[in-house]
């Protein structure tokens, strides 16, 4: 027998062998031969499992149930009303680096979260366990929040308070003001490194310069 017919038919002989070993191993006792269940092997782990897990998650919420943004992961967070996976993650991180929200109040600090989203959110979440009391007013405005900061002569506290800012953006505005002066208008903040034309209009009724 030629060479290359030799090595086909050696190789036929080794499928056929595989193929009953699988056979051999994923058959019940006294199953019927070729009756062969594969989803009964599958793990939590696996496709049809992770595909059930992500539709639970992704589910909106149903009547009464609230979310803890002060524990939830970006997945459960998704599920709020006009949050999003995105925004959720903005969210994990910014709890990750300055710690728990406590409050509405302490969600507004958050970039992407405004007064709108936060009457949206009012009903659907929980902080650390307590609901939300609908009776305290919303962070809509400056007025709610004092007067408006003075970007010239703010601290990197003070700075870091702003909703959005965080403490690398702080010293970023703190260093930019070392080095070229005073700021002469609120706009020219996007010129800071990590801001931007957002970033500036969501602070122009929380700061002012003199």
């Amino acid at each position: 027998m030629p060479a290359p017919e030799l090595r086909a038919l050696l190789l036929l002989l080794a499928l056929a062998v595989v193929g009953q070993g699988v056979r051999y191993l994923v058959t019940r006792p006294g199953e019927p031969p070729g009756q062969v269940q594969l989803l009964a092997t599958l793990s939590p782990g696996s496709p049809s499992a992770q595909r059930d897990s992500a539709m639970h998650k992704g589910r909106p919420l149903g009547p009464g149930e609230r979310v803890d943004v002060d524990a939830a992961s970006a997945s459960e967070l998704a599920r709020l009303p006009k949050v999003g996976p995105r925004l959720a993650k903005v969210i994990v991180a910014d709890r990750q680096a300055h710690g728990a929200f406590g409050n509405l109040a302490g969600l507004d600090r958050v970039s992407g979260v405004g007064p709108g989203l936060l009457k949206v959110l009012a009903p659907h979440v929980v902080f650390n366990g307590r609901a939300v009391d609908n009776s305290a007013p919303l962070p809509l405005s400056s007025s709610a929040q004092g007067a408006p900061l003075d970007i010239n002569s703010a601290t990197a506290a003070e700075l870091d308070a702003l909703p959005g800012v965080g403490p690398a953006k702080a010293a970023a505005i703190l260093q930019y003001r070392q080095q070229h002066g005073p700021f002469t208008a609120i706009e020219e903040l996007a010129r800071v490194p990590g801001f931007g034309v957002a970033a500036v209009a969501r602070l122009r009724e929380r700061v002012l310069v003199r």
